[in-house]
């Protein structure tokens, strides 16, 4: 059996996921491949997504300071410049969602401006600056004041979802999938600065998705909302698979929100509030996810559930095992229960069997039901493997094995 609660076996499984993307991600012209087969092929080398662009610099950020290769040093830096000149724009601060790049030009496909991919932004920033570029502290703070500017809305306590390329329109949508990644950006800002103003920014969130907006639906975390923030239970309905936007509840967003609560409470003492509701919270959430959508049949999570608890999506995906097991590990070091490592090695077991290519390296994204392989796409535009390797790096954590070379 493989023991999953073993440093060397984390750690040696991110170093073959990283040798699945690196060097072979890299386009020398600017930026990295997003689209990638099981074996490694790329399928479409001109397609540039923010969200794959801004999560490459996160693995490379993160592998850096665990493996101290210099030339992931040079990917995390390769990756911001392509943020800094091809994504953004200078004059508006607007970072395109989707581009098309072609012998060193680009053409915005969809100019869109995303809270979500603004979070990813952050995130990126604040990993590359903790891998040591230190010009990434002003792009930390200029990409949370544009948050600050274009998207937070005070009376809620959170951010709004969509706007315009010129920013003079913003989308009537409000949800919570990007409040979430803006919570676990503001995270990283903090760790990255030590700035506590983004700690309590990440406190704030936290505790208006999980609290305030959960107690529209039972204490659980429903996705979409309308512009006043109150619940829209028929968005997305007929497309209960959109990628960013998928109709029901997201066991993966509970277990999810479960590991940043723990990150949370890990800094207990530099929160504005009182910090009692942030264990029974993510121990609820966790439970919840489990209790609903643990498939007793064929293993693993399943995607979705709706309002009356029956799973509404039975698909697998990769990111919600990994997220699931990372929470897992979470809350067992927090509470000392040895039910969350049970959990723990279900959910890797189950991972390990079913989503890890142990020839090619990296996870396969969507599993049916039965556990059969849906395509050949193992990584389309959003995948980087950023939710697995950084669910192996939060569990490193807690084991007390992350190397830190800072």
């Amino acid at each position: 059996m493989t023991d999953f609660r073993a440093a060397s076996t984390l750690t040696n499984h991110i170093a073959k996921t990283m040798q699945f993307y690196h060097p072979r991600c890299i386009d020398a012209s600017g930026g990295f491949f997003h689209y990638f087969k099981d074996e490694g092929t790329v399928y479409d080398t001109h397609s540039r997504h923010l969200v794959s662009s801004t999560r490459f610099i996160f693995n490379y950020a993160m592998a850096y300071r665990h493996f101290q290769n210099p030339d992931y040093l040079q990917q995390v830096k390769h990756g911001v410049a392509f943020l800094r000149d091809v994504h953004r724009n200078p004059e508006t601060g607007a970072y395109a969602w989707q581009l098309q790049w072609r012998d060193g030009q680009k053409q915005i496909t969809d100019g869109n401006n995303h809270c979500y991919g603004l979070a990813f932004v952050l995130l990126a920033y604040s990993h590359a600056l903790m891998a040591g570029v230190t010009e990434a502290r002003a792009y930390i703070a200029e990409t949370a004041q544009l948050m600050e500017d274009k998207f937070w809305q005070p009376e809620f306590g959170l951010y709004a979802d969509q706007a315009s390329e010129d920013w003079q329109i913003l989308d009537g949508y409000r949800g919570q999938n990007a409040n979430m990644h803006s919570c676990e950006a503001m995270i990283a800002a903090y760790q990255a600065t030590e700035d506590v103003t983004y700690l309590h920014r990440a406190e704030l969130i936290a505790k208006s998705i999980t609290q305030q907006q959960a107690a529209q639906a039972d204490g659980l975390i429903w996705e979409h909302y309308d512009g006043q923030w109150k619940i829209d239970w028929n968005y997305n309905l007929d497309d209960k698979a959109n990628l960013f936007r998928p109709w029901g509840f997201q066991p993966g967003h509970f277990t999810e929100w479960s590991k940043l609560l723990m990150l949370l409470d890990g800094y207990a003492e530099h929160l504005q509030g009182d910090s009692a509701w942030l264990l029974p919270t993510a121990e609820k959430l966790f439970a919840i996810a489990m209790e609903t959508s643990w498939d007793r049949t064929h293993g693993g999570i399943c995607y979705g559930f709706a309002p009356d608890r029956n799973v509404c999506d039975g698909d697998k995906y990769f990111w919600v095992q990994a997220e699931s097991f990372a929470a897992a590990a979470c809350l067992a070091k927090r509470t000392g229960n040895q039910d969350y490592w049970t959990w723990y090695d279900k959910i890797w077991n189950y991972s390990w069997e079913h989503f890890v290519d142990h020839q090619h390296g990296a996870w396969y994204r969507i599993l049916r039901n039965d556990n059969s392989k849906i395509s050949d796409e193992k990584s389309p535009a959003g995948k980087t493997d950023y939710h697995t390797m950084g669910a192996c790096y939060e569990v490193l954590n807690v084991l007390g094995a992350f190397a830190h070379h800072d």
